[in-house]
């Protein structure tokens, strides 16, 4: 069986700045990218808050050029899903697309968080042309535009606010009779004037053509559907960390996201490490889910020197 001194799990901004580091500290990384390559930033199309560049740069473009600044340094970067884990001794197993297995002296756990979405046909055609989940990454596009936030918990309402601020209009489409979120997030909402809460209502499609996102259709508790004119529609029912398969060995909060020591990327299970979406339900910015890769690969590296 395959031994390796330090196993990555994802490949998003987390997962490749761990493997350019680790490659860096001559831990000879292994990196398994999964189902998605370049992680949950590549449904995007420019980012125009990521350091360094002023011009904005392609979301995928980034993401190449991480990939091949760790392959630069030697990291191992291969297709496949880790299906199963088994964390109970030393070295560390993990099986990779149900089938072989490979033993780890450390894990970085990288795999991100997923965005819940409504699960339309409409919704999954137009994402990234004007749908999207993460009102800080897209925002600025929608500027002096109209725009829908789906949603009424905490997130919906901090999403709508910020957009608030650049768009001319906000629409937030909310299931029930009352937003779920709290006191202070509810008050804001109501006070800001260009935020309009459609009360009772569902998305039944998003609207658009070759250009991108035009409108949605939604339909009310009573059964009436109409139509609004928007440029973006924003989701903001929540995400998923992609922690399943580790659920059983590693501390979890209640949604699922990894428990890291504070202030650095140490679980509770001794040589496994996390970093990114997947162990942080707060920011969830590729700028800190590099700087946290970062943290993961300095901490593996100080634990096998310790431990090896």
């Amino acid at each position: 069986m395959e031994r390796v001194k330090c196993l990555i799990v994802g490949s998003g901004p987390a997962g490749y700045t761990a493997a350019i580091y680790a490659s860096r500290a001559g831990l000879a990384p292994v990196l398994y990218e999964g189902l998605q390559p370049g992680g949950q930033l590549t449904t995007t199309t420019e980012i125009e808050n990521y350091p360094g560049f002023p011009k904005g740069v392609d979301a995928n473009a980034l993401m190449a050029d991480f990939r091949a600044q760790a392959e630069r340094f030697g990291c191992d970067i291969r297709f496949g899903c880790v299906t199963a884990v088994d964390f109970s001794s030393k070295p560390l197993r993990l099986t990779i697309d149900s089938r072989d297995e490979i033993e780890a002296d450390s894990v970085i756990v990288a795999t991100g968080a997923s965005a819940k979405y409504l699960g339309l046909e409409s919704e999954n055609r137009f994402r990234g042309m004007g749908v999207s989940a993460c009102a800080t990454c897209d925002g600025f596009f929608y500027r002096k535009k109209d725009v829908a936030v789906v949603g009424g918990g905490d997130t919906a309402c901090e999403e709508a606010t910020y957009l608030a601020g650049l768009c001319n209009k906000v629409y937030m489409i909310v299931r029930r009779n009352v937003l779920r979120a709290t006191e202070a997030m509810q008050q804001k909402v109501k006070e800001t004037p260009n935020i309009e809460i459609l009360w009772e209502c569902q998305t039944e499609e998003v609207l658009g053509d070759a250009g991108g996102v035009t409108g949605a259709r939604l339909v009310r508790k009573n059964g009436e559907k109409f139509d609004i004119k928007i440029d973006g529609f924003f989701l903001a029912i929540g995400h998923h960390p992609n922690s399943d398969v580790f659920k059983e060995w590693v501390e979890t909060d209640a949604t699922g996201y990894i428990i890291v020591k504070e202030g650095t990327s140490i679980t509770s299970r001794e040589g496994v490490f996390a970093a990114g979406d997947v162990c942080d339900p707060r920011y969830r910015q590729a700028v800190v889910a590099a700087g946290s890769g970062c943290k993961a690969a300095m901490d593996a590296e100080k634990y096998l020197k310790e431990n090896l």
